[in-house]
């Protein structure tokens, strides 16, 4: 459990008093709400008890922060590939087979098991709780780049940006085939499907279920009976690449769910022990939620993807 805090100040700019406290302390509006309805704010000596209350500029406030409580996860030393961190947020290069929040099926071994363990002490509470904030998630079997929120405020901020898709995600896929045209964007909507509650599915453009996913694709090289390409996602919904490529006939080689590996490459994954989609979150660029300031990161394909296409690749001669 993390220590109690105390934040002094005087706010801004004459605003209701939930918005002129976050936009001077590093808690989010919504957490701000919480400790006011909680009677931990007090403006001018006097406890405010009303989020709306509106506010003078360069009224003094004190707002009693509560020690966050532990997080029902438990803490696991595992080894996880830190691309950066600082004290709102860290961006990790998650491997294949590691799945990202523990549920039914995987209780523990998870990213926010080894986070918690990692930023021990530095996780200022999201929402009142002492734990990782997860603002996206990619599958178990995907292999790349995730960012993680270790702040309140980052946690509202990255949030906000996901939201409105101003995140740049840059994928790397081995599909079936060669995608004609070569270069395009594929626009449906995504929902669970009818046949397997385990799979997504396209559905009817004027369907009321499921949600709008926007994709674009560009083929980057051309593999025997397979390409290397590049998907950058617009929205990100759940199994976004695969079901995409799977609907336009190109499925990702490996995937279990959505696949049909070509016959001639399938000795090639039996060989290799591939047993995954050949999926990589490659880059990733957002603005730091605290900052403002632009930044991105890249990944390098992994190990096995790479010798994939080595592989794939080597059919051609």
């Amino acid at each position: 459990m993390t220590q109690p805090q105390t934040i002094f100040g005087s706010v801004m700019s004459a605003d209701r008093l939930d918005k002129a406290l976050a936009e001077v302390t590093e808690l989010s509006r919504a957490r701000i709400q919480a400790l006011i309805a909680e009677g931990r704010v007090s403006v001018s000596g006097k406890v405010e008890t009303s989020a709306k209350a509106k506010v003078p500029a360069g009224a003094r406030f004190e707002i009693h922060v509560p020690p966050a409580a532990e997080a029902e996860a438990q803490p696991q030393d595992i080894p996880l590939n830190v691309v950066f961190e600082d004290a709102n947020l860290i961006v990790v290069d998650k491997p294949a087979g590691m799945v990202v929040h523990p549920a039914a099926g995987n209780p523990d071994g998870t990213l926010v098991n080894a986070l918690l363990h990692h930023c021990k002490g530095q996780l200022s509470g999201i929402g009142g709780v002492a734990r990782p904030g997860i603002v996206h998630r990619i599958d178990k079997d995907t292999s790349g780049l995730l960012v993680v929120a270790k702040s309140d405020k980052a946690h509202e901020g990255l949030a906000k940006q996901f939201k409105d898709h101003s995140i740049e995600r840059r994928y790397l896929a081995v599909c079936a085939g060669h995608p004609r045209p070569e270069e395009g964007t594929i626009a449906t909507r995504i929902g669970r499907s009818d046949a397997n509650r385990k799979k997504m599915a396209v559905l009817d453009k004027n369907s009321s279920r499921g949600k709008h996913a926007v994709t674009h694709y560009k083929l980057l090289r051309k593999l025997r009976s397979a390409s290397l390409i590049e998907c950058r996602l617009e929205t990100g919904r759940t199994h976004q690449v695969r079901v995409h490529c799977a609907s336009i006939g190109h499925a990702l080689l490996g995937d279990p769910l959505y696949g049909r590996t070509p016959t001639e490459l399938r000795r090639i994954l039996k060989d290799l022990g591939f047993e995954r989609q050949a999926l990589h979150a490659a880059s990733l660029g957002f603005q730091h939620p605290v900052s403002g300031e632009w930044i991105e990161f890249a990944s390098e394909l992994p190990a096995d993807m790479q010798e994939l296409i080595d592989q794939t690749a080597r059919l051609n001669r």
